[in-house]
């Protein structure tokens, strides 16, 4: 087990680097900051010299690897470290120096435990990008396929294990000052990431979801994911279907090769929207640099690492959210927020929903160049405070990917109306999920299902009281005390009827002995 000495020192590493690069000025002067945690920004920051506008994705950057992705996570939380943090954790870019081809290939032949000329023709020495987590080769296999080939960084999953236990560490003490921070629940939100980075240390975990991904998208037309290559994949090395495509950041490159900006732009959105909505499970972590476009327009996922799932009942919430937000139903959408309990119940429904109609109203009718989404988030963390809402760590994810996707639709193509886009879709998925016709289905499916369990529930009830016939039940026998259980039993008794005495004996003992003490110390 880690010291606390230990903990403290590495926090106070961090905050040093974090002060360097004035981040720390925020926590600092937040009036919700506890005051131990200001305190310790105090001791962070002394004798530093800060520059005049905080740098937070640099500093995240120069701490490592698993701060990089701690400070991914803590971009969706802007109720956790303010509004600006979060925007400037936006742009944190999950990259640092690649390491050298010689490590690369030791690893992936510990991994195989043979060379890795016996599974690749031939490996490009020069990585195609270096991440926090791992780095990616060009590859031709020896069937001669171009693939690219994810390996993890040598050390990485023990560094992260020293980070996020110091993480863990740092939260259950700040979540213990109570008041702002127990509210805001951090140690849930480190839990999450911890959760989110072991399955991307994992890469057959990747190549599972991205399998599953594909499975899930495989009707939706202008949109797929590439194929696993499942002889060439483990635990440290992923092998995949090699992608020529222009980079969705690259929107010059997009124009000049013909491709229709808003077309794109709008099924993005509903691809995203299918994957959560429809599905469940949707990609979590659809930043510019991991969509493509391929000659014919289509779009194209990569980097499986972080996937989100929801449950048909909070899919069902968030439908209904998001579609009462688009026609204006705030009583609706209110409602909702007290059945899903995201909303303590002594709280007004009817207040509620006058405070999601002051946040939503704004937001109405308006492409997304127009709307200020300081002032949607300032107002949408205000009704988070005052009506006493929790976080909900499985939203965290969705909340995290529809900033992103709006971020690049609107990249694409700035006169797009998100909300115009997303409301046939939800308005067509509630009337075939949550209609009269389907919730007749859904009721027919389930008391099926309960029917025929019925059997095996029978089954399971004669295991344990199993049906009389055959033989008749023989009569109860007496109960004979054998002779070493007598014996047994008498010598325990003996034991016990001394024991008074002992403890007599002891405590008188432990009297005498605390009066010469308090004798000698008078």
């Amino acid at each position: 087990m880690t010291q606390p000495a230990t903990h403290i020192y590495r926090l106070l590493k961090w905050g040093r680097i974090l002060a360097r690069h004035g981040a720390l000025r925020i926590v600092e002067d937040h009036p919700q900051t506890p005051g131990p945690v200001r305190r310790l920004c105090r001791v962070a920051r002394f004798g530093t010299v800060q520059p005049k506008r905080p740098q937070y994705a640099e500093a995240f950057q120069d701490i490592g690897p698993a701060a990089i992705k701690l400070g991914q996570t803590l971009a969706t939380r802007p109720d956790l470290v303010g509004e600006e943090a979060a925007r400037g954790l936006l742009s944190l870019q999950d990259s640092l120096p690649p390491v050298a081809f010689e490590k690369i290939a030791a690893s992936i032949e510990v991994s195989f435990e043979r060379p890795w000329t016996d599974i690749y023709e031939s490996i490009e020495e020069a990585p195609v990008g270096a991440a926090s987590i791992a780095q990616v080769h060009r590859a031709v296999t020896t069937d001669g396929r171009i693939v690219a080939v994810k390996v993890l960084r040598p050390g990485i999953r023990e560094q992260f294990t020293r980070d996020i236990d110091t993480y863990e560490w740092a939260a259950a003490h700040l979540e213990a000052l109570g008041g702002e921070a127990h509210r805001l629940r951090p140690r849930l939100t480190i839990a999450n990431f911890k959760r989110w980075t072991n399955r991307e240390l994992d890469l057959r975990r990747e190549a599972a979801s991205a399998s599953e991904l594909a499975e899930a998208m495989h009707a939706v037309p202008g949109f797929c994911v590439p194929s696993i290559d499942w002889d060439r994949t483990n635990g440290r090395v992923l092998t995949i279907e090699w992608i020529d495509g222009i980079k969705m950041s690259d929107r010059e490159a997009l124009l000049a090769a013909g491709h229709d900006m808003q077309d794109l732009a709008q099924r993005l959105v509903l691809a995203f929207l299918r994957q959560a909505i429809s599905a469940g499970f949707f990609h979590a972590d659809m930043h510019q640099g991991n969509l493509f476009v391929k000659a014919d327009g289509t779009i194209v996922a990569i980097d499986f690492g972080i996937m989100g799932r929801i449950d048909r009942q909070a899919r069902a919430w968030l439908a209904e959210i998001l579609y009462g937000l688009t026609t204006g139903n705030y009583r609706r959408v209110a409602e909702i927020h007290f059945e899903a309990q995201y909303v303590p119940s002594h709280h007004s429904v009817d207040e509620f929903a006058t405070a999601l109609r002051a946040v939503g109203e704004p937001m109405r009718g308006k492409p997304v160049s127009e709307l200020s989404v300081g002032q949607m988030l300032d107002g949408l963390f205000a009704i988070t405070r005052d009506f006493d809402m929790k976080t909900q760590p499985h939203l965290l994810l969705l909340q995290k990917t529809m900033v992103m996707v709006e971020g690049i639709a609107t990249q694409l193509y700035p006169g797009i109306n998100l909300w115009d886009v997303a409301a046939p879709f939800v308005r067509e998925w509630i009337r075939d999920e949550l209609g009269p016709e389907a919730a007749i289905a859904e009721r027919i499916r389930t008391d099926t299902q309960t029917l025929l369990r019925i059997p095996a529930l029978i089954r399971r009830l004669e295991e344990v009281y199993p049906p009389r016939g055959g033989a008749p039940e023989p009569p109860p026998l007496a109960d004979v005390e054998l002779i070493w259980e007598r014996r047994a039993r008498r010598k325990a008794q003996s034991r016990g009827s001394a024991m008074p005495y002992m403890v007599s004996a002891a405590l008188g003992g432990a009297a005498v002995y605390g009066a010469i003490l308090l004798g000698w110390l008078g």
